[in-house]
């Protein structure tokens, strides 16, 4: 039982630090009505369909197949690394950073295995997870904090494309200037074996699914009528799937809901941290994303701030920086350490430069006087 709990710490940090912040704020607010006020019910059904959504995509195969079909074309590692960077910062749009990366990094190990350059691995691992970062910026689907603050401010279509576009243009830039520079132009030799197959049915299903959630997401579709159609839908056709979300992250919302709804109640908290943010959202969100983690940093900012596109750009590019400033970059640092021969103190160094590079170059641009 200790080595359970144990365990669970270590894979759930975030949660843990969030209920623990959620209870401690209770104490000076106790609990009553206005509690239910605080949950964005909508952020939380529609980030559960899009995971269970994804999920049902890559059960069908459908990125297993594109990564082998696009690298099948690759003659050298250059051109491989290349095309995985591009796949995860293109994908991330879509599928969030968390799934591009959980999809591509896994594949670029096994291809860099049977091509006999390995010694390439930290440098395109690297690559992909900026890359996924920095792509998953320019939709409202692409990862939590755009979900969550793209209903929190009610924001439109063409506004939060006006916020993400131009920074996200500017990132893909950089990211493959950045991929020229470090892969090497090495020959390529190495047979990927048989295509893998996908679920026709099953790929036409959830890509159904999708585009349901997608009306739901731009509001279109109410986002309950959205929710009852796909459990109706999973009910009859792939019941196991309601399952596949990741309810820790559901659950850390809820918590970071109940500790910025307490925090804003109390009047002294509220004064200081509206001070605080003042003129400076972009930084203080973030700063605080390297400490806490780009998606709690925008639960936690946004119930004291109205200035939607600075706190949107704080938490994307915050994203950058330190290995937890995004919890996508800890899946690939996961990813890597667990391969063989791996060397994680390389692999942190590579990581640091090439985040603090990028992090330093879009604020510059960001920034007032650059850009």
């Amino acid at each position: 039982m200790k080595a359970a709990i144990v365990d669970f710490i270590r894979r759930e940090p975030i949660l843990i630090l969030s209920a623990a912040a959620a209870a401690a704020s209770c104490f000076p607010v106790p609990p009553d009505r206005a509690y239910l006020g605080y949950i964005d019910f909508r952020t939380l059904a529609l980030l559960y369909a899009l995971m269970v959504v994804v999920a049902g995509l890559g059960n069908a195969g459908a990125f297993a197949h594109l990564a082998h079909t696009v690298c099948a074309h690759a003659k050298t590692t250059r051109g491989m690394g290349l095309l995985l960077v591009a796949m995860s910062f293109f994908s991330a749009m879509l599928i969030t950073n968390d799934v591009a990366l959980l999809t591509f990094v896994p594949f670029a190990v096994v291809l860099l295995g049977m091509t006999g350059r390995r010694q390439d691995l930290i440098r395109i691992v690297v690559l992909q997870t900026v890359a996924a970062n920095l792509g998953s910026m320019l939709t409202p689907v692409g990862n939590p904090q755009n979900l969550y603050l793209f209903s929190h401010y009610s924001l439109t279509t063409g506004g939060f494309f006006r916020i993400t576009g131009p920074v996200w243009g500017l990132s893909l830039v950089l990211v493959l200037a950045l991929s020229l520079i470090l892969l090497p132009r090495a020959p390529l030799n190495a047979f990927l074996g048989e295509e893998p197959g996908m679920d026709k049915r099953g790929l036409a299903l959830y890509l159904a699914l999708f585009a349901l959630c997608l009306l739901s997401v731009f509001r279109v579709l109410p986002w309950l009528l959205m929710l009852v159609i796909l459990a109706a839908v999973l009910l009859i056709c792939d019941r196991k799937m309601l399952l596949k979300a990741d309810f820790m992250l559901l659950l850390t919302f809820v918590a970071f809901f109940v500790f910025a709804g307490n925090l804003a109640r109390l009047e002294a908290i509220d004064r200081l941290m509206r001070r605080i943010l003042g003129g400076r959202e972009y930084l203080a969100a973030l700063l605080t994303s390297q400490v806490i983690s780009n998606v709690p940093a925008a639960l936690l900012l946004s119930g004291f701030t109205d200035q939607a596109r600075e706190l949107l750009l704080g938490v994307d590019v915050g994203g950058l920086g330190t290995p937890i400033a995004s919890l996508a970059s800890l899946i690939s640092l996961k990813l890597y350490s667990r391969t063989r021969d791996a060397h994680t103190g390389r692999y942190l160094l590579a990581f640091t430069l090439v985040n603090l590079l990028l992090l330093l170059l879009l604020s510059a641009a960001l920034l007032p006087g650059g850009g």
